[in-house]
């Protein structure tokens, strides 16, 4: 067990987060007597790989999670494959006892070889170690940076270890060396055919060290911009950015496409797989497309290959499609200013407060596309998250405390039902420093008995400050909040605004 420590050590792994069984107490009291790491106490596997997968996001570390026992540790798949498509180095250690060459179903076993399928491989490790044994070269296993499964196999009941377990040295955080595809292509179009024939910018969710070789090139470039408020750049960029600009490119498709970063959630991304006409590239730390139909992705870190871009024309915007956002901008604010308590404006309210935060999470589809829709802020937020990646936006409290982490003032953004999924991520909060941390909350079901209402039994629960909002002056309640706490702000839009609204766009 300890060289299974002292390994994951090595691949950079300083944080575990351990969730308690009837199998695994011998390797969580190895951990204990680890002074090295950091231990993290779960009471549910879900909320563990969640949390888990925020503190990779906020350190850019691989974070192992230790699973309780039986089809526990299945609960920890959600978070398995988020990280998958986020391509974060998620490792999930479970422990089993030998089974049976055929699965028999037998009553209170659970067959944990190959769990995770293809999203985290196994690797199977089987104590206690005879000869020949061979520590798993986890180094190697995490350089690409997709989840892995550390199945361990006892033959017998491991003996719990005892004194202080000699220290181990936690590496820094393995370079990132990958750097796949050719950018000749989308050099030669850059250089010669842009300018004439158009091209957009769309940045999805881009890393803090990520953002600067993205916002050089899209400055240099001049070209219009559509980006996703997890690029962290949509402030920066605010006179290229596109208003409405997902309606406005289905409209009106651009010849050339270039992504930076990972998936967009725009319709406009989605659209593309019906606009054969449309060159996509994409530069992406994940190596994923997000699309069936063909296109060119560049594998890499975007710092690494914008700079191999070498030499970059001005495109500017040879389509056009400044003119027609200014428009939307115009009619937007209008719409925002008619519909004071509709949900867009309710969250453009809230994000004003927000900006002010150092970490911002988006819980859900549902709000990510609202915060895209709706918000401009008066102030640059580079540290913007999410866990909707692979489209379930499960785990949203735990990220965000995992995010939270060493942020004095962090926010949220969900909505009630993904918020009450997830109620077991509160166990964390005694665990974290202190901070402010709030929650907004939008549930457009109006609330008529505030005794039966979930979030506010949620809020006790959590031992959270409970406050409804109905307009921005209910906002203000953010900036009274002290330096150490926790509110959970219920944010009730006037559904006839909010249909207004929407009728009007």
């Amino acid at each position: 067990m300890e060289q299974i420590i002292a390994s994951a050590a090595q691949a950079g792994v300083a944080e575990w987060v351990c969730c308690r069984g009837e199998r695994n107490k011998a390797f969580l009291e190895a951990l204990e007597r680890c002074p090295s790491v950091h231990r993290w106490q779960a009471m549910d596997e879900c909320a563990a790989g969640f949390f888990a997968l925020g503190r990779i996001q906020a350190t850019a570390r691989a974070v192992a999670v230790v699973a309780g026992d039986g089809a526990s540790a299945a609960s920890l798949l959600p978070a398995v494959v988020e990280a998958y498509y986020e391509r974060r180095p998620l490792i999930v250690v479970t422990i089993d006892t030998p089974q049976p060459d055929s699965d028999r179903g037998e009553y209170g076993r659970v067959a944990q070889e190959n769990l995770f399928s293809s999203f985290a491989p196994s690797v199977r490790i089987e104590l206690p170690r005879r000869d020949g044994w061979r520590e798993p070269d986890l180094v190697s296993l995490c350089s690409e940076e997709f989840p892995v499964h550390l199945h361990l196999v006892c033959a017998e009941e491991l003996p719990l270890s005892q004194g202080i377990m000699r220290p181990v040295h936690v590496a820094d955080p393995l370079p990132r060396q990958r750097f796949r595809g050719s950018l000749s292509e989308i050099s030669q179009i850059l250089r010669f055919r842009a300018a004439q024939e158009g091209l957009v910018l769309v940045l999805g969710g881009l890393d803090p060290d990520e953002q600067e070789s993205a916002l050089w090139l899209a400055r240099t470039l001049r070209a219009p911009v559509l980006a996703d408020a997890t690029s962290g750049l949509r402030e920066k960029l605010d006179s290229q950015l596109l208003c409405g600009g997902s309606d406005l490119l289905i409209d009106n498709p651009p010849r050339y496409v270039l992504r930076i970063g990972a998936v967009p959630s725009f319709p406009f991304w989605e659209a593309l797989e019906e606009m054969p006409r449309t060159d996509v590239f994409s530069i992406t730390r994940t190596g994923f497309s997000g699309l069936q139909r063909p296109s060119c992705v560049i594998e890499g870190e975007p710092e690494q290959i914008v700079k191999a871009l070498d030499d970059v024309a001005r495109v500017g915007d040879p389509c056009n499609y400044f003119s027609s956002s200014r428009k939307n901008a115009g009619q937007w604010e209008e719409l925002l200013l008619a519909y004071p308590e509709s949900a867009a404006a309710l969250v453009q309210a809230f994000a004003q407060h927000a900006c002010l935060a150092e970490v911002l999470l988006l819980g859900s589809p549902g709000m990510l596309e609202l915060w895209n829709t709706a918000t401009r802020l008066r102030h640059s937020l580079l540290y913007v998250r999410s866990v909707s990646q692979a489209g379930g936006g499960n785990g949203a409290l735990s990220a965000f405390f995992g995010n939270a982490v060493d942020a004095s003032f962090a926010c949220a953004l969900t909505d009630a039902p993904t918020l009450l999924r997830d109620a077991a991520g509160a166990t964390f909060l005694p665990q974290l420093p202190p901070g402010k941390r709030v929650i907004g909350v939008v549930n457009p079901e109006e609330v008529t008995d505030p005794a039966s209402n979930d979030l506010q039994q949620l809020a006790r629960f959590c031992g959270a400050e409970y406050y409804t909002v109905r307009s921005e002056a209910d906002f203000e309640v953010i900036e009274s909040l002290g330096e150490d706490s926790f509110a959970l702000l219920e944010i009730l839009p006037d559904a006839e605004q909010t249909r207004m609204l929407r009728e009007a766009l």
